[in-house]
């Protein structure tokens, strides 16, 4: 419900759900009230805390993206071994006899920030930029897929109900009783196997590629069932039984009437699911069946890590913070965008 009361100055505010909400001044001395996007920033900037996490995550993939820039700026390469380069050892060694870093935590220095990997003496500060870039659009491509095929199929379910409601419930039951870590686990190396033979290496892109299939098939459920129960909820308001009235056609109804008002939902799912999948790609790589060596990955550097833990215990810090600071900060960021999107929201 929404009504124009007087406010100070001789202006007006529209009340929305009990709230006063301030209306702008157009040029012609009328007053034009906010769009709910524009309600939604404006309480989405008054939360310290979300804007902090929001530039905090853009600047995670503003460094993931500048990955290769910033590496050619340090001088250094994720693939270059460092400690069995003989022409570079000369000069700096890095790894002392048994394989592990000289100097202080991890071998941290000027020459080599993060420290250098124990066994082969890669770049530890190089490796978790092209890992973090790995990881960051893999998950982003994952994500968007995740969400497309969960919202068209709980769209079409929740608004035709009947058969086909019946039909895509139990297409999703069907893939909702696969345990997913353990498929997560069987799935890969049969996915790789069935398209590359077992006796040749796998192509880095076709490893992207079957991690996206397999993520993609055993996870859209949760986005499509969330859809789903949110349409149900909305195909018997009066606004769609209206334009039913008007002679709009289904698809129109959805596009027009429906999906608007699951944008909500949709983009605080997105927020939680994000760095949900980031940490299933990483559990893949640190179970062997995800990207391995030498592709950069913080998955498989966790790995690494777990292998040199008592010999080396510096060698997770770096990434260990890395994986910790942005997955808190997303999900911050989630709540953030929930109750900014929620107009009864006392923040």
């Amino acid at each position: 419900m929404t009504s124009p009361i007087d406010i100070e100055g001789g202006g007006t505010s529209a009340v929305v759900d009990g709230a006063p909400q301030p209306q702008e001044k157009t040029e012609g001395g009328k007053h034009e009230g906010r769009s709910p996007g524009q309600l939604m920033w404006l309480r989405f900037k008054r939360d310290r805390t979300g804007v902090i996490c929001a530039w905090v995550v853009l600047g995670y993939f503003v460094i993931a993206a500048l990955a290769p820039v910033i590496a050619k700026l340090y001088g250094k390469d994720p693939y270059i071994l460092y400690g069995q380069d003989p022409e570079y050892t000369a000069e700096n060694p890095v790894l002392d006899d048994f394989g592990l870093p000289l100097g202080y935590f991890g071998g941290v220095s000027g020459e080599h920030w993060f420290g250098v990997e124990p066994q082969f003496g890669r770049d530890v500060f190089t490796m978790l930029l092209y890992g973090m870039r790995t990881s960051l659009y893999m998950a982003l491509g994952v994500t968007t897929l995740l969400m497309l095929t969960g919202v068209i199929v709980g769209l079409v379910g929740g608004y035709f109900g009947g058969k086909t409601d019946y039909l895509l419930g139990r297409v999703t039951d069907f893939f909702l009783s696969f345990p997913q870590q353990l498929f997560f686990i069987a799935f890969m190396p049969v996915v790789t196997a069935f398209f590359v033979d077992p006796r040749d290496e796998t192509p880095t892109y076709f490893r992207a590629l079957a991690i996206l299939i397999v993520l993609w098939l055993l996870g859209w459920m949760g986005m499509a069932r969330l859809v789903r129960s949110t349409v149900l909820s909305l195909r018997e308001r009066e606004f769609v039984e209206a334009a039913k009235v008007a002679g709009a056609s289904p698809w129109r109804i959805i596009r027009k009437e429906i999906l608007p008002n699951v944008v909500s939902p949709i983009l605080v799912q997105f927020t939680y699911l994000l760095p949900s999948t980031i940490l299933t790609i990483a559990f893949l790589s640190f179970a062997g069946v995800g990207f391995v060596e030498p592709t950069p990955d913080w998955g498989r550097m966790f790995a690494t890590g777990a292998r040199v833990a008592e010999q080396d215990p510096a060698f997770m810090f770096f990434p260990g913070v890395a994986l910790v600071v942005f997955v808190l900060c997303f999900n911050l960021l989630g709540d953030a965008v929930r109750d900014a999107l929620d107009p009864k929201s006392g923040r």
